[in-house]
């Protein structure tokens, strides 16, 4: 598991590195499970981001409590609304999935701290169908089985048609200009050199 500096920051355990980060902004603890030795990993939380239209599609969970922000180079940005269950909240399981030809393939397993709202799941496949669950835990007396966990379903758009759009975007743009340039030209040409000789 690689998380790049500064936005992660990666260590073997708790330690100093924690007491340093911003109390206005806590890190977000996490640990990645299938890939690599599972170290305990750090992010700083994503809290002011907002899904605008042209750059991010949002899709909810029934009921809105979980949300994945697609966005359009492929990564998808989930958040999650703070649990309404009991105290002791120890943290959140995060569980992914997506759609193949015959059969559903994992992906990411992580475990979240409690101050976690927030996790990206970087370079997302394209053009097939994700599952993502985001489920509470809470220490004894309260059980995991106990808390719901939240489901959304999501599809993120292939690079290749992504790359389609941004040409056809360039290459519009292009012709606009060049028909405003073509446009001022015949004006040009119509006002001053086929105009009637004065008499």
């Amino acid at each position: 598991m690689r998380c790049p500096l500064p936005a992660l920051l990666c260590l073997l355990g708790l330690g100093a590195a924690a007491e340093d980060a911003p109390a206005a902004e806590p890190w977000c603890p996490y640990k990645v499970h299938g890939m690599g030795s599972g170290r305990l990993c750090f992010r700083a939380p994503a809290r002011a981001f907002q899904c605008a239209a042209r750059a991010c599609r949002a899709h909810r969970s029934p009921g809105g409590t979980l949300v994945a922000n697609v966005l359009r180079n492929g990564s998808v940005l989930l958040q999650w609304a703070p649990p309404r269950g009991p105290g002791g909240l120890r943290g959140f399981a995060l569980n992914c999935s997506w759609d193949g030809t015959y059969t559903r393939f994992p992906c990411e397993s992580v475990e979240l701290g409690a101050a976690c709202r927030d996790y990206l799941l970087r370079e997302a496949h394209g053009g097939v169908r994700y599952r993502v669950c985001v489920q509470a835990r809470y220490g004894v007396p309260h059980t995991t089985a106990a808390a719901t966990a939240h489901c959304v379903e999501f599809r993120v758009e292939p690079a290749a048609m992504r790359d389609i759009v941004i040409a056809m975007t360039a290459v519009g743009g292009s012709i606009c200009v060049m028909l405003v340039f073509i446009c001022l030209l015949v004006a040009y040409i119509t006002e001053n050199l086929m105009s009637p000789a004065a008499a």
